[in-house]
This record gives C-alpha cells, sequence and structure tokens, in this order.
C-alpha cells in the first residue's frame, strides 16, 4: 500500500501523524500557498500535479494505491481533479472533511451560496469588516471600497491589495474566543465575512460575533463530486485495511 495524502488543512497534519505512527508507506502533497508550511512526518511535495492528467500520470509513475483528500472545503478545484484522476487510473480515493458549521441560537447568519456573492450583500454605508477568507478571493471585495477590512493572514502579502482600506493581522490558527472577541473589538468590527471551512481551529471568531451580536454573512461550501467520505482520521484508517483487503 502507498498512500497519497492531498493536505493544506488540521487534518491532514493530523491524517500524516497517524499515517507515520503507524508506519504506512505515504506522501505529503501540500498546494504551495503558505510560505512556511507545517512540517511533517512523511516525504512531501509541494505544488500543483498538471490537472487531471497530471495528477493520473503521477498516480501510476509513483505506485499510488490509495488516495486521502484532505484538502480545503473551498478547495474544490483539486478535490474535483483527484476525483477524476483516481477515476481515470483506477486508484481508490476518500476523502477526509470535517464536518460545516451549523448556526446556533443567537446567531445571526446570512448564508450564501458562493462567496462572490457576498461583497454584493453588504452594506452600501461604510462598515468595518472582518473578512476572514484568506488570501485569495480578497479582490472580490475592491466592488465595495467604502469598507474597512480586517484581514488575519498567515503570511504578509507580498504585493499590494486591491483593497484601500485595511488592517492586517498575520497570525496562524487556532484561534480562541477570548482573542477573537477582544480582536473585534479593538477594530470596531461590524460585520463578519466567513467561509463554511468547518472544524474547531477557526471557530472562535463565530462564537466571538455571537457573543458580541454581530451579524455574519457565511459562503456555503461548494459542490464536490460523491464519493467515499470520512469526518475523521479513525473513519480514514477504517478504509484503508478494507480497501486493502479486497485486493484494489
Amino acid at each position: 500500500m502507498r498512500i497519497l495524502l492531498l493536505g493544506g488543512t488540521t487534518e491532514a497534519s493530523q491524517m500524516a501523524k497517524t499515517l507515520a505512527a503507524q508506519g504506512l508507506d505515504a506522501v505529503f502533497s501540500y498546494a504551495g500557498r503558505t510560505a512556511n508550511p507545517v512540517a511533517q512526518p512523511l516525504p512531501t511535495r509541494v505544488g500543483g500535479f498538471g490537472g487531471v492528467d497530471g495528477l493520473a500520470t503521477y498516480l501510476r509513475a509513483e505506485n499510488i494505491t490509495h488516495v486521502i483528500d484532505a484538502t480545503h472545503p473551498f478547495a474544490a478545484g483539486m478535490s474535483r481533479n483527484a476525483h477524476a484522476a483516481c477515476a481515470r487510473a483506477n486508484v481508490p480515493l476518500i476523502r477526509l472533511e470535517r464536518p460545516a458549521w451549523a448556526p446556533a441560537d443567537g446567531d445571526t447568519w446570512t448564508l450564501l451560496p458562493e462567496i462572490e456573492e457576498i461583497p454584493a450583500a453588504l452594506p452600501d454605508t461604510p462598515s468595518r469588516i472582518f473578512l476572514a477568507i484568506g488570501k485569495q478571493q480578497i479582490g472580490l471585495f475592491a466592488a465595495k471600497p467604502q469598507h474597512h477590512y480586517l484581514l488575519r493572514l498567515v503570511d504578509q502579502p507580498e504585493a499590494g491589495l486591491p483593497l484601500p482600506d485595511t488592517a492586517i493581522v498575520i497570525a496562524r490558527g487556532p484561534f480562541d474566543v477570548a482573542g477573537d472577541v477582544a480582536l473585534m473589538r479593538t477594530h470596531r468590527i461590524t460585520h463578519v465575512v466567513a467561509k463554511n471551512s468547518g472544524g474547531q481551529g477557526a471557530r472562535a471568531k463565530l462564537e466571538a460575533a455571537r457573543i458580541l451580536g454581530l451579524p455574519v454573512l457565511m459562503a456555503q461550501r461548494p459542490v464536490l463530486p460523491d464519493g467515499d467520505l470520512a469526518n475523521t482520521v479513525e473513519g480514514v484508517l477504517k478504509w484503508l485495511p478494507h480497501e486493502a483487503d479486497r485486493g484494489v
């Protein structure tokens, strides 16, 4: 058994530790969007594969027998490519996906099907927005330049931002509720923008918004292809021997 682990999430790091602890032959793959990624206990490759064709070729060349897709819930392109490439190369695939967040009593959420719809849903009057979506889609919010945007990023931006009024906090999660409450109070935040990533590492901002009575504009997850799914590392481990026992 030789495993390709597509990473970039906390769950992927947990999966890597478990695979290494069990002595399984596995390769950890990063997209390469973070300057200083968390070190992993597995051999690591960085960068894309060259689409479906490139990934299918890699699977065959490296004798990969199983693929674990533990990429971010919004990395839809990679997940779709993995699904198509594994089907082409006849390699079993499972997705390790943390459950989505759901609003609780006291939350004021507006759910939008796509992140692209959120800028238009922001108020027209100048407001103070905690833009908790990472760096890839910041440019969408140039359509509402009248707002002040608070950005929390893992790396300092290498180039200028398309938003004229921003504050940047460089930090790596997990975050805690008390810290996020203090952050939002310090920056006098009026609205929170988030993607429904799920998990515990970034949930604090939602609980902080509830405590402060702030509205949250939440982008729903993209639709991904059907297939084997696990919500925990243990679920993936149960799947691996099952597939191996079948001689796949």
